[in-house]
């Protein structure tokens, strides 16, 4: 399978070019040229595959011409090592809860199989060279990555978060943990960090230095492996008689979780629509309505891991679609919320069903509630584990969310950052004595 970028003028590349790289020379985003289709026969039979072996098909779509199929089974089998399962919230409202891995985020996925993916290349390579992993967080993504690479030999870590705009858990999920992980924080919002991470990938005299690629969403298998969720959230419904007319809602930041879902569907993945559920950055939901898009600066929210303003992926689905603002509109719908809104949700959802809903799931939840229509089932992906949020979620529920225990241990480390400003030259020169 051969990969071209977004932006039309850098040279196609092979998997393991665009794995590596993460990024293509020309800042655009490595899409596959082509999108294989699965048969009839892997449809009809879902509903009694394991979650496991309907990943592994579709896993072989995407990677199976670049990677020996054997390999492949490993990585997939070892990167789904839990569930990702099918919950009834109320009627015709489920939710894909998608944090019973290491770290409790939806991220575990996709960061597991890129890890794996990432070492069977480098083993490929053969040439000892250390591989340089770049990753700006506003939250989740740090620690999915950081611990999804933890220990991984050839492989370090530098993971970028906005000073004070992460959750104290979330961050202690990325800073104790030493090693081949270097947590840098950066003295600025999201967007700050994301724009660094590329100035480097740009940076001649950097990657003349040290070999670089991401771990964001922007890298193919980060964000492809994670539709296969949305394959085993179909399949699990299908079980239950419950998915001629299935509607996924997929809460938004950074647009990779719903691209992924939309690559699944292009593969003919019978979703009937999607819904991206936004928080106060509405720059996907205004594009819907005018067909213009226009990034604005990040504005910080309660569900603090889709505080993003310029979001990366839009280029894929603009790219997937022809470009057509009709097409996209016409399968994706748009929901945004305010941070009363949510709260008000997560009260409410609490009240109605005992259902614990955190800040992201709490906009997927709502837009299923506010956008279905009648004879439809919808999914919601509840994106991390409410402990995560533990201040927020305590506060606005009145409750005392328990605590997993392999989040208390993170919380028992010790932490460890580099301060950084947002200038490029200061980041630069700190990796050029790397």
């Amino acid at each position: 399978m051969k990969y071209y970028s977004t932006n039309g003028n850098a040279p196609i590349a092979d998997l393991h070019k665009a794995v590596v790289k993460g990024l293509a020379e020309d800042r655009g985003l490595y899409m596959p040229e082509r999108i294989q289709k699965l048969p009839k026969e892997f449809f009809d039979n879902i509903q009694d595959m394991t979650f496991q072996e309907i990943a592994y098909n579709v896993a072989s779509a995407f990677f199976g011409e670049d990677v020996d199929l054997d390999a492949l089974k490993d990585i997939v089998y070892d990167t789904l090592s839990f569930d990702c399962p099918v919950v009834e919230v109320k009627d015709n409202i489920y939710t894909l809860e998608l944090f019973h891995g290491p770290t409790l985020a939806f991220k575990d996925v996709g960061a597991r199989f890129m890890a794996r993916l990432l070492q069977y290349f480098i083993k490929q390579e053969g040439k000892g060279e250390q591989v340089n992993v770049l990753v700006a967080t506003s939250g989740d993504t740090g620690s999915a990555v950081a611990n999804g690479f933890l220990g991984v030999d050839g492989i370090h870590v530098y993971v970028l978060y906005p000073k004070g705009k992460v959750s104290p858990i979330q961050e202690c999920q990325f800073t104790t943990l030493g090693k081949n992980i270097t947590a840098i924080e950066v003295d600025g919002v999201f967007d700050d960090c994301q724009a660094l991470v590329k100035n480097a990938f740009m940076d001649a005299e950097l990657n003349q230095h040290m070999k670089l690629t991401s771990a964001n969403s922007i890298n193919v298998a980060r964000f492809l492996p994670q539709a296969f969720y949305y394959f085993n959230a179909y399949a699990r419904m299908k079980a239950q008689g419950k998915a001629d007319n299935l509607v996924m809602c997929v809460p938004s930041g950074n647009f990779g979780n719903i691209c992924a879902a939309l690559f699944g569907h292009e593969m003919g993945l019978p979703i009937k629509r999607f819904i991206a559920a936004n928080n106060a950055n509405d720059i996907f939901f205004k594009y819907l309505q005018t067909g213009k898009y226009e990034p604005k600066p990040s504005k910080q929210t309660l569900a603090n891991a889709m505080d993003v303003g310029d979001p990366s992926n839009f280029a894929r689905i603009y790219d997937l679609y022809g470009k057509s603002h009709e097409r996209i509109s016409s399968l994706i719908s748009g929901a945004t919320y305010t941070d009363d809104e949510i709260r008000k949700t997560m009260k409410q959802c609490y009240e109605e069903t005992k259902y614990i809903l955190d800040p992201h799931g709490a906009c997927g939840y709502q837009a299923l509630a506010d956008g279905l229509k009648d004879g439809e089932v919808g999914v919601f992906c509840e994106t991390a584990h409410p402990a995560k949020f533990k201040e927020k979620v305590d506060d606005i529920l009145g409750i005392d969310v328990a605590i997993p225990d392999r989040l208390a241990a993170f919380m028992k480390g010790e932490k460890q950052s580099v301060p950084m400003t947002k200038n490029f030259d200061d980041f630069k020169n700190y990796l050029m004595k790397q």
